[in-house]
């Protein structure tokens, strides 16, 4: 019994030792990062239909009965790359494990999602002399506020460098699908230009809820007793699915004809506001599947698609440690 007490007592003697040791062997608890990132897009995907318009970058020549479609590329595409800033907390459970928190603003750089050059797309002999072509191009960005809970694993302290490791998700909390497109619209009477459009538009896509996956390894290097400098690569990925679409300005030459009635576009509830799902059918509200039953005061219901936001980046900055 006596022997037992013993060896409980050296037992208990040796976890207070070591926890003490690892204490002071510890270099912070809390700590505070602020950073900033630069990503590149890792994978490419075709872009969803921008305005009832596939992901293509069509080019068509010729006049008239003439106007043909002379090229097509796919348009594809990440709204992966762009740039990335925000504050990180951490807290360190001992001198291997710690968790952190980081709180990101997110804005990607613009991609082209479609374009078309010189379609004709109204003439009619029989009952006017007029030939109208359009040439468009449709820019998106996307810009997201994140919130990403990670778990790191250090490596230890060499020469004021110390090397981690660390997985996380990423969390969307707001963000926008900015989809701006630039239409120019040219009329001929006889081969004569009559009239001139610039129509533009911002579409602004809202998402479902989702979640991403983040990894990354990375060092910091003291610099001062609290003070360090850190570089992370990292890698992310996640997609994000469209939940509704408002058109917020629509323009023609300037003059705003957001809920105005013109000859390229109808001024109604439906033309300016979508909501997304999995399917459509027959009790949808779209002119798809159910023109009969189309009511123009509703949103459109339309098909949900995704865009890909999966990237590889730097991040660079410096941490606080208490």
């Amino acid at each position: 019994m006596k022997k037992n007490l013993f060896l409980l007592g050296l037992m208990v003697c040796s976890m207070a030792t070591m926890a003490q040791t690892e204490k002071a062997d510890k270099p912070e608890s809390w700590y505070f990062k602020l950073g900033g990132s630069y990503f590149n897009q890792t994978a490419s995907t075709e872009f969803p239909e921008v305005g009832g318009q596939l992901p293509n970058r069509d080019v068509y020549t010729g006049t008239l009965a003439a106007n043909k479609l002379a090229s097509r590329e796919s348009v594809t595409g990440s709204f992966g790359q762009g740039f990335r800033s925000g504050i990180t907390g951490g807290y360190r459970f001992s001198t291997r494990l710690g968790v952190e928190l980081s709180a990101n603003y997110y804005i990607s750089n613009s991609k082209t999602m479609a374009q078309t050059t010189n379609r004709l797309i109204s003439y009619n002999p029989a009952t006017s002399p007029a030939a109208t072509y359009v040439s468009f191009t449709a820019e998106g960005q996307i810009k997201a506020f994140e919130l990403t809970p990670a778990l790191v694993m250090f490596l230890g302290e060499a020469h004021g460098f110390e090397p981690y490791t660390k997985v996380g998700v990423i969390v969307p909390v707001h963000g926008t699908l900015d989809i701006k497109t630039d239409r120019q619209y040219t009329t001929f009477v006889n081969g004569a230009q009559v009239a001139a459009t610039d129509a533009y538009s911002k579409d602004v896509v809202k998402p479902n809820a989702t979640i991403g996956f983040t990894a990354a390894v990375g060092t910091s290097y003291k610099l001062g007793k609290h003070i360090s400098a850190f570089a992370e690569i990292e890698y992310r990925n996640f997609t994000v699915h469209g939940k509704t679409k408002e058109t917020e300005i629509y323009t023609e030459n300037g003059v705003d004809k957001l809920n105005t009635t013109t000859s390229f576009r109808a001024a109604s509830y439906a033309a300016n506001h979508t909501n997304y799902h999995s399917s459509i059918n027959g009790t949808s509200n779209s002119t798809v599947t159910n023109a009969a039953g189309f009511d123009n005061t509703k949103a459109t219901d339309d098909i949900s698609s995704y865009v890909g936001i999966s990237g590889v980046g730097l991040t660079v900055g410096l941490k606080y440690s208490l």
